[in-house]
């Protein structure tokens, strides 16, 4: 047999077979954020969220994936007329990498849960109404690492919707007070986010 045919059938078989192992596709939705340690409760923040995802089945009702996905996290306060509070924006946008295990409770949905490493690509920090950023900020950490547990649900065949929610375990910067508590001394991401999963 001439031997550029047994090289393309290896192609072709290889391809073939990571094709039947390996799902890929598209991800798209928003992030409803808070930063635990800056006294302002609530989801308030919200962010885009996009990126790719690459899953395999590893057993008969477990998956295990990667994606890379690009997501914007932080807080907001809005102007407050009644007691002359300026608003306050913290925008944080990141590359993460979230590596994850998938667990089907039926032909329709599964468990997930995993963690995430990111690294910060931008930020910026507005006090007041005119939109300037703050020269006087604390600088953020450029790391963040945040596991995350939630619910996936497949209403097309293609198509299924992702819920998840997810705390930082190391901070996004330090807060200037000082004291001996790790969780009271800084500040953490703290996301829900949902999104819909496109196979390809």
């Amino acid at each position: 047999m001439n031997k550029n045919l047994v090289i393309l059938i290896f192609l072709l078989a290889t391809n073939l077979s990571f094709a039947q192992r390996f799902d890929a596709g598209l991800i798209a939705g928003f992030n409803g954020t808070q930063v635990e340690g800056d006294a302002f409760k609530g989801y308030h923040k919200v962010g885009l969220l996009a990126g790719i995802f690459v899953q395999t089945d590893i057993a008969p009702a477990i998956s295990a994936g990667v994606e890379i996905k690009y997501s914007q996290k932080g807080s907001r306060r809005n102007f407050n007329p009644k007691t002359n509070e300026d608003q306050y924006i913290m925008r944080l946008g990141y590359v993460e990498v979230p590596v994850f295990l998938a667990f089907r409770t039926n032909d329709k949905s599964m468990i997930i849960g995993g963690i995430s490493p990111g690294v910060l690509i931008h930020s910026r920090e507005i006090i007041g109404v005119d939109d300037v950023d703050d020269p006087n900020k604390t600088p953020f950490k450029e790391f963040d690492l945040q596991p995350f547990a939630g619910f996936q649900f497949d209403f097309l065949e293609r198509m299924s919707v992702d819920l998840r929610f997810a705390l930082s375990v190391v901070p996004v910067r330090n807060k200037p007070e000082a004291t001996t508590s790790y969780w009271l001394n800084n500040q953490f991401n703290n996301v829900i986010s949902l999104a819909l999963y496109y196979r390809l």
